[in-house]
């Protein structure tokens, strides 16, 4: 049985304001990379619609900015990028390149995103890496949460799912996390990890590259010892 690897499968592109970018039943990955360029290249217009506070850092003419956000001092977004209405970017978040956020989502303090799009009510609230990835209608990053976007030897991403090796063609991808995933604290995705709608994963918790169905449970366990009382503290 095949796999279905189309956005469909991931997203409920309902009133999704750029859903060009996503190309029918093609792989979801495809919207990322060049595709994603691309589409920022073609843009004519560039708008910032929310008063901005002196601290927030604009690098580059191609920003656009929705009604009713909030960008809090300290923020830094490098064109290209486009936020939607009511984003929420927090202070020291750095937003670099090639970025789409659709209304609603959420860049917290001192988290990064690059390369990257957020549907509407994705939140990657603490300090957390989003590297060339896509982020599912309220998907929750735990604090801490990496998405890997470079294997360490430069070769282009691929993964296995149902038995075949399958070859994404990019040599930055980082995850694709279907609608409603969460991820617990400091949870490490590896490049090319694709995680079903529902999904969770426990904290601490490193993925593999690979495909992970709707509603996996990614669990930890850890075993914990006490090997002795430290004296100090037992006179």
């Amino acid at each position: 049985m095949s796999l279905d690897f189309s956005a469909s499968a991931f997203f409920d592109l309902e009133d999704f304001p750029w859903v060009e970018i996503f190309d029918g039943s093609r792989p979801v990955w495809e919207a990322l990379g060049e595709r994603l360029k691309a589409f920022f290249e073609n843009q004519d217009r560039w708008e910032i619609l929310t008063d901005l506070h002196p601290g927030v850092h604009l690098l580059g003419d191609r920003i656009s900015i929705g009604r009713g956000c909030r960008i809090e001092p300290g923020a830094v977004i490098v064109g290209p990028a486009i936020l939607g209405d009511g984003v929420s970017v927090r202070t020291g978040a750095y937003i670099r390149e090639n970025v789409l956020l659709a209304p609603g989502s959420l860049v917290g303090a001192h988290s990064e995103v690059k390369g990257s799009v957020l549907l509407a009510g994705a939140k990657a609230p603490h300090q957390a890496y989003v590297g060339d990835s896509i982020l599912g209608r309220d998907v929750n990053l735990g604090a801490g949460t990496i998405l890997s976007n470079v294997k360490n030897i430069g070769r282009e991403v691929s993964f296995r799912a149902g038995g075949e090796l399958i070859h994404t063609g990019l040599r930055k991808f980082g995850a694709v996390l279907g609608d409603g995933a969460k991820t617990g604290c400091n949870t490490v995705l590896n490049p090319g990890v694709l995680l079903g709608k529902g999904s969770i994963t426990y904290p601490n918790a490193t993925l593999r590259s690979g495909y992970y169905p709707p509603g996996s449970l990614v669990k930890v366990r850890q075993q914990q010892q006490i090997i002795e009382k430290l004296e100090r503290f037992t006179r």
